[in-house]
């Protein structure tokens, strides 16, 4: 037996769904806590209760309890599993509706429910997804239903709501999806040889198009494995068992000592990799969205010079003028004062641009360069850039917004 379960604002919507089923016949109410299965009653009754907790968004709880395909089970069985499931959950005391469905190739019920309480308290949602599994398991033991695997003993991972619609949208499976097949592909053909050894997995990933990321310890102890693919990166977790370290270490022959360097290199090997294409991206970002500003630290101050150089033609500052003393400079007035200002602002840009340049993330003051050129030139103070001077109003703006 499974769950889904669904919290949300109303509750007219998922009724009228349900009430539109069994208007055609495909579905029939077991039970309610409602006066009568009428729209206009029913949300009536739901309203006053509501009342307790106007400010409550999430008030509305829909789940279905999906049975095995071939369980034989009557109406008053499914209603009598489904008031436990309820009762379990801790909506004992909650507004709530059952519905039988018929339009698919298993048994399921609809349970709509409110999670406000006639006294006003609200079941929590916390831990409800492994709270539900707790006690789908108790109620296959307690009825003799065929038992389903939880999600923790599953050895692959299902996919997501938001997967399932991007790939309905596309009409192409998901990088989760697609690195599942090959893997699972991968690990049966290694299976068939005799305990295959550490490099012998790492080759085949690679060869693939996987890179693996193995969390290594300095002391070369290995607890777990991530796998980039397709511009993302997958914990081993979230793809399944079988693709945990644990379940890897199964099927190939693994000594901590022995392997520990070829590890440590496919990491290396990775890790360039992941830089490579975030710095090519992070480039072809800042080009074609300003079309001056390069994606490295020196080249950032090239970018702004130039940038100088075309908003002030007549005080022009070169880039090699950047890194000088305000002696070296040029000391022609306010080109001058806005050359020790642009100076100081690529000092700062080159500090932080290096470990960001692979978010195309600019310097906030830069920023303003980029966008404001001309106001710059003649209006921006050396204070814009004094970075004391931005601490303390930023302090100050905090304490503002606190009081």
């Amino acid at each position: 037996m499974t769950a889904d379960q669904v919290k949300g604002k109303g509750f007219r919507g998922a009724l009228l769904y349900n009430l539109e089923k069994v208007g055609k016949g495909q579905a029939v109410v077991l039970d309610s806590s409602f006066a009568d299965m009428n729209v206009r009653q029913v949300m009536r009754e739901i309203a006053m209760v509501k009342g307790l907790r106007p400010n409550l968004q999430k008030y509305f709880y829909h789940t279905s309890l999906n049975f095995p395909p071939g369980e034989i089970l009557t109406g008053e069985g499914k209603k009598k599993i489904a008031l436990e499931y309820l009762a379990e959950m801790g909506f004992s005391g909650n507004q709530y509706a059952i519905f039988e469905h018929f339009d698919a190739g298993h048994p399921h019920v609809h349970l709509l429910v409110n999670r406000i309480g006639y006294d006003g308290s609200v079941v929590s949602d916390s831990r409800d997804y492994a709270r539900s599994e707790r006690v789908l398991r108790k109620l296959e033991k307690k009825y003799g239903l065929r038992a389903v695997e939880s999600s923790r003993q599953a050895q692959e991972r299902a996919v997501t709501k938001n997967e399932l619609e991007m790939m309905q949208r596309t009409g192409q499976p998901s990088a989760k999806v697609k690195l599942q097949v090959i893997l699972k592909d991968m690990i049966a053909d290694l299976s068939k040889i005799q305990k295959p050894g550490t490099q012998a997995f790492i080759d085949a990933a690679e060869s693939k198009g996987i890179s693996l990321l193995f969390n290594q310890a300095s002391t070369d102890f290995v607890s777990g494995i991530s796998y980039a693919y397709g511009g993302m990166i997958f914990k081993g977790a979230t793809l399944g068992n079988v693709y945990k370290w644990s379940g890897i270490k199964g099927v190939i022959d693994y000594e901590q000592e022995r392997d520990g360097a070829r590890i440590r290199q496919a990491n290396d090997r990775t890790r360039t990799s992941i830089e490579e294409r975030a710095n090519g991206t992070s480039r072809q970002s800042v080009r074609g969205h300003q079309g001056l500003v390069p994606g490295t630290a020196g080249d950032a101050a090239l970018g702004q010079a130039t940038i100088w150089q075309r908003a002030n033609p007549t005080h022009p500052v070169t880039p090699g003028a950047v890194g000088r003393t305000g002696a070296q400079s040029v000391r022609n007035g306010s080109a001058y004062e806005a050359g020790r200002n642009l100076r100081r602002a690529v000092k700062r840009t080159s500090e932080v641009w290096q470990p960001l340049a692979h978010q195309a993330v600019p310097y906030r003051n830069i920023s303003r360069l980029l966008l404001c050129v001309d106001d710059y030139a003649v209006g921006m103070k050396d204070a814009d850039f004094d970075e004391d001077n931005y601490s303390a109003k930023k302090k100050k703006r905090r304490k503002l917004r606190l009081q």
